[in-house]
């Protein structure tokens, strides 16, 4: 459905940070079935172990975030190509299965529990070879950008949390 091109004008993160392939499937305001095919030329390999590379499990939360940001912003269509806006994910919980090694392939589905205006709870799944490696319930928050460089300014979480909460 969407190809990698396609997700990186969508996403908000750059090169290196991008952890979808593309996007299989997509149910406005449901439901994205994402691929991410996870090479041994990644640039955490190296250091994430020396002696057998294993995927960190932060960053196949990261993957399983960014499925939710593209599932949110095409159900938004209308604002899709919006810039300056930042999404804010927090795990609620996350169960980590299965290590994954270069040469495997991810399928992240990520469904929607609640969805609000600048908002949501989704649940996450990545699976391998249809085993389930990885599976978390996220809450996440589309602000703007200009808000949170204000608050970055002011300096406390506190006052980070009220800026952005506006």
């Amino acid at each position: 459905m969407l190809n990698f091109e396609d997700v990186r004008r969508l996403l908000p993160q750059g090169h290196p940070f991008i952890f979808i392939d593309r996007v299989l499937e997509f149910e406005a305001k449901r439901r994205i079935v994402c691929l991410k095919n996870v090479t041994g030329g990644e640039y955490y390999f190296p250091g994430h172990f020396p002696e057998v590379g294993i995927m960190p499990g932060a960053l196949i939360g990261e993957a399983i975030s960014q499925a939710a940001i593209l599932l949110f912003r095409l159900s938004e269509e209308a604002q899709a190509g919006q810039n300056g806006r930042i999404f804010l994910v927090g795990t609620t919980r996350t169960r980590f299965i299965s290590p994954v090694f270069p040469g495997d392939t991810l399928l992240i589905t990520v469904e929607v529990v609640k969805l609000f205006s600048r908002s949501a709870i989704v649940t996450g799944r990545v699976e391998l070879e249809g085993r389930l490696v990885v599976k978390s319930t996220l809450t996440f928050s589309a602000v703007s950008l200009a808000d949170v460089k204000k608050s970055r300014r002011v300096g406390t979480p506190e006052r980070v949390a009220q800026e952005v909460s506006r």
